[in-house]
């Protein structure tokens, strides 16, 4: 792994961001930063923000933004408990313990 940092810049909500990250975070980072921009813009079409308010839709855009960490974060929490084994691994010691013990009968 290259121990160096480079920027790059990642816009989310009208802003642009300056990151300092190692070469093999870039693709996971820029897809992140896409994942975001598309979550905020069915947020802004969803739900639009009046023409009278601020041009950078400053409200809409904080709101839109929780709305979308919200929505990111149960995505990782839901992926995180398809990928929870330990339910397996203890059947497995349980067979494992069961057919030991089995075995250790039949001597």
């Amino acid at each position: 792994m290259n121990n160096k940092k480079f920027l790059i810049h990642i816009e989310i909500a009208d802003k642009t961001y300056p990151l300092w990250i190692f070469r093999d975070e870039e693709e996971r980072t820029r897809k992140a930063a896409k994942q975001i921009k598309a979550l905020l813009e069915q947020y802004r079409t969803k739900y639009p923000v009046s023409s009278n308010d601020n041009p950078k839709y400053a409200e809409g855009n904080r709101d839109w933004l929780a709305m979308a960490a919200l929505q990111l974060s149960i995505r990782s929490l839901e992926m995180e408990e398809r990928n929870d084994t330990t339910p397996f691994v203890e059947k497995i010691q349980q067979m494992t313990n069961l057919l030991e013990a089995y075995l250790e009968e039949q001597k």
